[in-house]
């Protein structure tokens, strides 16, 4: 019997390298890794669960009800709204109506990965500018770039993992500058910064903004994300996507999430009143923490950050460890949560620095 072989892979694909895995064994462990809500989802979510019948479950989704409320909630046309499987499927939309091999993608570094792994699943040729020491995002760069005619560039704001926030005069420039690039504003956090640009999305036909219910919201488990842009621009995204791209449960708790403005608002003030709280210490260490406007801070441990992610991982507590960002130990992000688990982490940090032999930078 002749000996059968794999069937070729496209380029791309056999090219991205390690297969970006996520971390499991999590529940039950103080969760600063992954920038969720560590205090859950509103209570209204999981009683609007708690209602869903065997028949909603057995039927194929239909979105018209939710697109038009959250339609609503946000300050859009139904038309400009498209629902995705969360953030991340937010961005392979986006991929699949501008990207072919050959074009170009624009990045500033250290940022949200996947914006890297989708340019490179569509072949696009990736160029990369980087924030410098300071965390200063390189706007001259940028406008010099895309003179360049990329044909998307990708902006976190406030940026992952470094929680630096753009303003908007910064990205209007942009968008001026971009006159044949979407221009795609990742605002993940936006709930926590307070500044956005969706209302410039009727202004600019090359501008869309991702937004997702994975953060202040708590539905990180439902994978709900969403697209904004003009009209055209939106009605094009949703040609890409399936016909059931997001499943009831999801639907259902977008619907009972957003009845309730106090639970999202009452997190952000936990978060604000634990980035107080951290940075201070922080800072009285001696540890260089950088501004963030986001759910998390961005720290420089110097030499012992090397071991630091792990000795605390020992102990139940979860960070990022961002080194591969800087090609040198120390850089760490840290999820902010409610002042009970900020206390925790501050109990498992000076412990930690104190056995440590080295010196913090």
């Amino acid at each position: 019997m002749a000996m059968c072989k794999p069937p070729p892979v496209r380029g791309a694909a056999a090219n991205l390298g390690a297969a970006m895995v996520a971390v499991e064994g999590r529940a039950g462990k103080l969760r600063l890794d992954y920038n969720e809500n560590t205090s859950g989802c509103s209570p209204a979510v999981r009683k609007a669960l708690s209602r869903l019948t065997a028949a909603e479950i057995s039927m194929y989704p239909e979105y018209e009800l939710t697109r038009r409320q959250l339609a609503g909630y946000f300050g859009v046309r139904s038309s400009e709204l498209v629902l995705a499987n969360g953030a991340d499927d937010s961005l392979r939309v986006i991929m699949d109506v501008f990207m072919e091999p050959g074009a170009s993608v624009l990045l500033v570094e250290p940022t949200f990965p996947m914006f890297r792994f989708y340019a490179a699943l569509a072949g696009a040729r990736i160029r990369t500018l980087r924030y410098d020491a300071e965390m200063r995002f390189p706007l001259a760069a940028v406008l010099r770039e895309l003179a360049r005619r990329p044909r998307v560039f990708f902006l976190a704001n406030p940026n992952n993992p470094t929680g630096t926030l753009l303003s908007r005069a910064a990205i209007r420039q942009i968008l001026e500058a971009a006159r044949e690039t979407a221009v795609v504003v990742d605002e993940a956090y936006v709930e926590f910064s307070g500044v956005t640009v969706l209302p410039w999305i009727r202004r600019y036909p090359n501008l869309i903004v991702v937004r997702t219910f994975s953060k202040a919201m708590g539905l990180a488990g439902l994978r709900l994300g969403f697209v904004m842009a003009h009209k055209e621009l939106a009605a094009l995204c949703r040609r890409t996507q399936p016909p059931f791209p997001v499943n009831t449960p999801a639907l259902v708790a977008a619907r009972a999430a957003i009845a309730d403005r106090v639970f999202p608002r009452q997190y952000v003030d936990k978060v604000n009143r634990s980035r107080s709280i951290l940075s201070g210490w922080l800072a009285r260490k001696g540890v260089r923490v950088f501004p963030s406007a986001a759910s998390f801070l961005f720290a420089d441990f110097g030499p012992v950050g090397l071991r630091l992610a792990s000795a605390l991982a020992r102990q139940g507590i979860l960070i990022r460890d961002r080194a591969k960002d800087f090609d040198r130990p120390g850089f760490v992000r840290i999820t902010l949560g409610t002042a009970a688990e900020t206390r925790r982490l501050i109990r498992a940090l000076d412990a930690f620095l104190g056995k440590s032999t080295h010196h913090v930078l």
